[in-house]
């Protein structure tokens, strides 16, 4: 009985939105039926987002014709579910546009940098409201009411409420049956949003034939469908059920297909978007692990990712375009993830571009824009150099790179493993220096570098002094990398200090080094350091 009363409130509601009533939001929440409960607490009335989604149903007679955008073409409830039936033996591939063989241009990638998804845990109107000539009425309402449950699906009670009432089979119905990019856009978006709660993940695998589709809309030729759809899968493939989407998703077509918009957009979000979902993969359980890396890697995933931070890194030296720092953060935390796989790492560590894209972003001049981007950069070249032993000694002699390696250490200093990958560069780097054949003008270039930098290493060597000296140290357990670094600076100052007197070219040259203050500070601030960390090694 409850339903004939659900269904007599609807045909109400829909006559009088056929009598002039206005289109552009639902002005009329009907009541929840007298005999119906609900275990679900939310802050919306229960029957208004029953009838949202209702209103949502594709209309059997005409696919363009949605269910209450007209009274007119409304069908009755029955041929309503009857279609969500017949749709699901139907083909989707006749809807699915684009491919890997399609020259860039083919996509519509390229501009655009509306925000319509649900991110990082932001509340607000998740929905872009865009003015499109020649949309009908009927598509227009039924994008409001899909908005409308796309910001409501942030909600946890509310995701859960829309779940139990079949949310997800009447999106279902709707991307079985021919759609505009705008639709999908916005099915795409609401359960995205329901996929960011855990306990719907099993709900969503559950309904039959639903992960296929989504994974088919890889194909479609829209920016921001496709951001959705990459935005949808990361989340699926960080979730419980990560191993029936990895299964979808190892199709050699359909991994070419997502590194082939990787390679052709221009789009910013789409690079953050869709690289984001290739982190997801590389960053994954073992078993998606072993179903996703090999094909990714036999299609060229280590050439893709080198090739984004090439262009992203032109764009930063040119452009200085805020909108890509995102795009940039994501690719070099890609790279770094790459960087640590055992079977895989040489195709990332030995490649000499790369190096050189990595070398450039720590010298960038203006850090603080892209901090994070550089933090990372940072670790992937501590990997590479534990791979390659003669780097370290080649980049010994470039004074201008290790200048913009010491400049990162406040931007590392909160961050355990970017502190710690960037000592160990240091040292590495040090290690190298001869100081007793260098010639006296070099001696000196390198105390220069290392005096300019000494606000920022006794800062990190004061704010960090208890890592050190908090626990005592094993007898023969190895020194960390910060304390062999400063015990070479000590020794490279040292040799500075004690040879300048004795040479005599040494008056042409001391004007231009830091005042001797910052020297003795520098050391004295070191020597503080070793003492105190030497009480920790008790067998050093």
């Amino acid at each position: 009985m409850a339903t004939r009363t659900f269904e007599d409130k609807e045909e109400e509601e829909e006559e009088e939105e056929e009598a002039g009533e206005d289109h552009h939001g639902p002005s009329h929440h009907p009541p929840a039926p007298p005999d119906e409960l609900f275990d679900i607490a939310t802050s919306v009335d229960p029957s208004y987002i029953i009838s949202l989604i209702r209103k949502l149903l594709p209309n059997v007679k005409n696919d363009h014709n949605f269910c209450g955008a007209d009274g007119d073409s409304a069908p009755n409830e029955g041929s309503k579910i009857d279609l969500m039936g017949e749709s699901a033996s139907s083909s989707p591939k006749d809807r699915v546009r684009g491919s890997p063989d399609h020259n860039s241009e083919a996509m519509d990638v390229v501009n655009g940098f509306e925000k319509s998804s649900y991110q990082d845990g932001d509340d607000e109107n998740l929905c872009r409201k865009v003015e499109r000539p020649g949309v009908s009425a009927g598509e227009e309402v039924w994008e409001e009411y899909g908005c409308v449950l796309w910001d409501l699906a942030a909600s946890r009670n509310h995701a859960e409420l829309m779940v139990e009432n079949l949310v997800l089979e009447v999106l279902l119905a709707n991307l079985m049956i021919p759609q505009t990019v705008r639709v999908a856009e916005i099915i795409l978006g609401i359960i995205g949003n329901l996929a960011c709660h855990e306990v719907l993940m099993q709900r969503i695998v559950s309904t039959q034939g639903l992960i296929e589709i989504i994974v088919d809309q890889l194909f479609l030729d829209d920016t921001q469908c496709l951001i959705e759809a990459c935005r949808l899968l990361t989340l699926c493939l960080q979730g419980s059920e990560c191993i029936i989407w990895a299964e979808k998703l190892q199709s050699e077509h359909i991994l070419q297909r997502v590194l082939w918009i990787a390679e052709n957009t221009l789009n910013p979000q789409l690079i953050e978007k869709n690289v984001g979902l290739l982190l997801a993969i590389l960053e994954s359980r073992p078993e998606v692990a072993r179903a996703l890396h090999p094909p990714l890697m036999k299609l060229g995933l280590p050439s893709v990712l080198i090739d984004l931070l090439a262009f992203e890194m032109n764009k930063l030296q040119h452009e200085r375009i805020p909108e890509r720092y995102p795009a940039l953060e994501v690719i070099l935390r890609s790279i770094e993830a790459l960087s640590v796989l055992d079977s895989y790492s040489q195709e990332i560590t030995l490649n000499k571009k790369l190096l050189q894209l990595v070398c450039d972003l720590i010298q960038f001049p203006d850090k603080v824009e892209v901090a994070n981007s550089c933090v990372t950069a940072v670790v992937v070249l501590a990997n590479i150099l534990s791979d390659i032993d003669d780097l370290a000694s080649e980049i010994s002699q470039d004074l201008p790179f290790i200048q913009g390696l010491l400049e990162m250490i406040p931007f590392a200093s909160d961050d355990l493993e970017a502190r710690s990958a960037l000592w160990s560069i240091v040292a590495r780097i040090l290690v190298k220096v001869q100081e007793d054949e260098m010639r006296q003008s070099s001696l000196h270039q390198y105390v220069s570098v290392l005096v300019s930098s000494s606000d920022m290493i006794e800062d990190d060597l004061l704010d960090h002094q208890l890592d050190e000296t908090t626990h005592r140290i094993p007898c023969g357990f190895k020194r960390s990398a910060r304390v062999t670094a400063i015990i070479r600076i000590i020794s490279i100052i040292n040799k500075w200090t004690t040879s300048k007197d004795c040479v005599e070219e040494n008056n042409s040259v001391e004007d231009h080094l830091a005042d001797d203050t910052n020297v003795g500070r520098l050391l004295d601030c070191c020597h503080k350091y070793i003492e105190s960390v030497g009480r920790s090694y008790s067998g050093d």
